[in-house]
């Protein structure tokens, strides 16, 4: 029986889980929200909450031991260290969440996202352009008349006739 063994296996070998765990929370340290299935998302939170509690330590070992589970890694290392950690010093847990989304067309396994609880998600997508905010742009610009008057301005400041070219000789 398996009683009280907490170790998700995922249909993985241990090296393999391993790797997969830690990619998903580099994923998860670059983009602050990923989308996967719901096993492995609840398998991925606790890996990324001890690294939140390694990054608020903020020793030399702590880091080096962050680089170990992240499989050297120093760009994520060094994020989670500057941005993740600082941001939950003042949290004692929970740092992140699971928000379900459905089951996945191809295979109907569970999907979810899994996100910093403190992060602030930045959509890829950009937003589609209203039609109707070409009208605010010639605002800007000065009316036509107003373009007008200032030539006719320009115009009187200066010669009517210009200047005579000299002849080469």
């Amino acid at each position: 029986m398996r009683h009280q063994k907490s170790t998700v296996k995922l249909g993985r070998s241990q090296a393999h889980r391993d790797a997969l765990l830690a990619n998903q929370v580099v994923s998860l340290i670059e983009h602050s929200r990923i989308k996967t299935t719901l096993a492995k998302a609840k398998a991925v939170r606790p890996f990324a909450e001890k690294l939140v509690t390694l990054g608020k330590k903020n020793t030399l070992h702590a880091r080096r031991t962050a680089l170990g589970y992240l499989r050297h890694n120093e760009g994520a290392v060094h994020r989670l260290f500057a941005e993740v950690a600082p941001r939950a010093a003042d949290r004692k847990g929970g740092y992140t969440r699971i928000i379900k989304l459905g089951q996945r067309t191809s295979d109907a396994s569970p999907m979810a996202f899994i996100e910093w609880v403190d992060a602030t998600i930045i959509e890829e997508a950009p937003a589609p352009k209203a039609k109707g905010k070409k009208a605010a742009k010639p605002a800007a610009e000065p009316a036509p008349e107003a373009k007008k008057a200032r030539a006719k301005k320009k115009a009187g400041d200066q010669p009517a006739e210009p200047a005579p070219e000299k002849a080469a000789e």
